[in-house]
């Protein structure tokens, strides 16, 4: 038999950017056998879902449900407004932007790339200047993300309203909260977002394999306007359904159903307002321990200022290898798993030895961000990792500040 180390005995805290660690009642609604996907409970229960999403999207307009991870929503929202040749405008800050685009790409879609790097926000200013120069209103949709998980910057999106409004183009605006959604302020009907997407494992604290397209009425009017939209991806009868296998073009997800709608429950239990607060004080939590770590040697976060960090996902760097090496240690000794780092390497490559990331998304609290922090500085000062000392501290203070 194989002995693990003995502080990593016990319950494992998987502490990745999704898919997020899930509640307990969202694992008990879903530990019951299979359910007649016809009538009774699972078609009442289904109903209950589009309104309680739009609560959490902050919107009045239509929710479509996929069985399918982000990728799936990407393209169900691109294929619904979007026809091969149509150019589209990718203002990108990190790994997922460009896989955005490239779905564009793969759709046919003539994609203008705006590559902001990996530690900055979306200049609003450049977007309006192309924008502007699009004189003949070439460019169909904006495909831009909220939070990009790989780098942690969040963007700003009522500026980047008002930076399309500035331009006067019509183009629509298609946003990403597949990382930020019930756990960033989103605001999609108040920031004049046509269409969003985002999926179950992240905020929504379900396992992954549903996603979710949101959209408006003008978003339905360019729909409408297609000249074909495949049956599966097309979310008119999802949006508009009469019977239950139209919300998912054939046979249900059952459990994901039902821990759906308990994950739901807990979420306006707590209030969206709640939620977005309670994630805003464990990030400034971690970050107060980072800043004080890195008063010596190497740690740094990747997004310098605060106002463009997401509240969800931290990206941090140590000299390579300390990052992987850190990483290493705390889950195979305390039983603590950080995530890689994503699409941050200098050759654009998936993974590197200085990169990693922290999920505090979703069903967290205090007691669990300090654990965190505390495995973290257990494992820097194993590992010889030169750190400044008082992040836990830093941490409690901000936390007990409320």
């Amino acid at each position: 038999m194989t002995q693990l180390p003995i502080a990593a005995n016990g319950r494992g805290y998987l502490a990745i950017p999704g898919p997020s660690v899930m509640p307990d009642a969202v694992l008990q609604a879903m530990h019951r056998p299979s359910p007649n996907i016809y009538a009774g409970e699972l078609v009442d229960m289904a109903a209950t879902l589009i309104p309680d999403l739009k609560r959490v999207a902050r919107t009045s307009g239509k929710c479509a449900i996929y069985i399918g991870n982000g990728h799936a929503a990407w393209e169900a929202s691109l294929a619904n407004v979007i026809s091969e040749g149509d150019r589209v405008l990718a203002p990108v800050t990190g790994h997922f932007g460009h896989g955005w685009a490239g779905m564009a790409v793969g759709l046919g879609a003539k994609v203008d790339t705006i590559d902001f790097g990996r530690h900055s926000p979306m200049d609003m200013a450049r977007i309006t200047k192309a924008l502007k120069a699009d004189t003949n209103h070439e460019i169909k949709a904006i495909l831009a993300v909220h939070v990009d998980t790989s780098t942690s910057i969040r963007n700003d999106f009522a500026a980047l309203r008002r930076a399309i409004d500035a331009a006067d183009h019509p183009a629509l605006l298609m946003a990403d909260c597949i990382a930020s959604l019930g756990c960033d302020q989103f605001e999609m009907d108040k920031w004049g977002v046509d269409i969003m997407v985002a999926a179950c494992q992240k905020g929504l604290m379900v396992p992954a394999g549903v996603s979710f397209v949101f959209f408006n009425a003008k978003a339905e009017g360019v729909r409408n306007a297609m000249p074909r939209v495949s049956n599966y991806w097309d979310w008119v009868p999802r949006g508009d359904p009469e019977q239950l296998w139209q919300y998912f073009a054939g046979t249900a997800p059952t459990h994901h159903i039902y821990g759906l709608r308990a994950a739901l429950d807990l979420i306006h239990a707590e209030g969206i307002e709640n939620v977005w607060a309670r994630h805003a004080v464990l990030a400034r939590a971690i970050w107060a321990a980072c800043d004080a770590w890195s008063q010596t040697g190497t740690l740094a976060m990747n997004v310098t200022d605060v106002m463009n960090r997401s509240n969800a996902v931290t990206s941090l760097s140590l000299a390579s290898p300390d990052g992987t090496a850190l990483r290493e240690w705390v889950e195979t000794h305390l039983g603590l798993t950080l995530g890689i780092g994503l699409g941050m390497a200098e050759n654009g490559g998936r993974d590197s030895d200085a990169y990693f990331r922290l999920g505090h998304m979703g069903h967290v609290n205090g007691h669990m961000i300090m654990g965190m922090l505390g495995g973290m500085e257990t494992g820097m000062t194993a590992l010889g990792i030169a750190h400044g000392g008082g992040a836990l501290e830093a941490a409690a203070a901000v936390i007990a500040a409320g």
